[in-house]
């Protein structure tokens, strides 16, 4: 879980205009920050998620960065995938493992 959020979130900083693509039309004006900031949140979280002093914090950090993101995720969804060039099947695809990645990071916070 540790180097899928990690690695996700070093792709945040290495190619950013990926990830501003799905950024919902009304928070365009900071989607550049936002995609930042999600990928450093994901970064962080996930190194402290491999401590047991920092799991809990971590893990609910997590859940909430996860929070945070769905919209873009419902964007994709509602674009049928037109916003990121991807399939409608895709898009749509993707919403219920949001719930996935926080149901596991609720199991990591122990």
């Amino acid at each position: 879980m540790s180097f899928f959020y990690v690695s996700v979130g070093i792709n945040h900083f290495i190619n950013p205009e990926w990830f501003t693509q799905i950024v919902p039309p009304f928070l365009n004006r900071f989607d550049l920050e936002l995609v930042y900031i999600s990928g450093l949140c994901e970064i962080s979280f996930g190194v402290l998620i491999l401590f047991k002093k920092t799991r809990f914090y971590a893990a609910w950090g997590l859940i909430f960065t996860l929070a945070a993101v769905f919209p873009a995720n419902i964007y994709l969804a509602q674009t049928n995938g037109f916003a990121m060039d991807t399939s409608s099947a895709v898009a749509w695809y993707r919403l219920p493992f949001q719930s996935l990645f926080i149901v596991l990071a609720y199991w990591h916070r122990k």
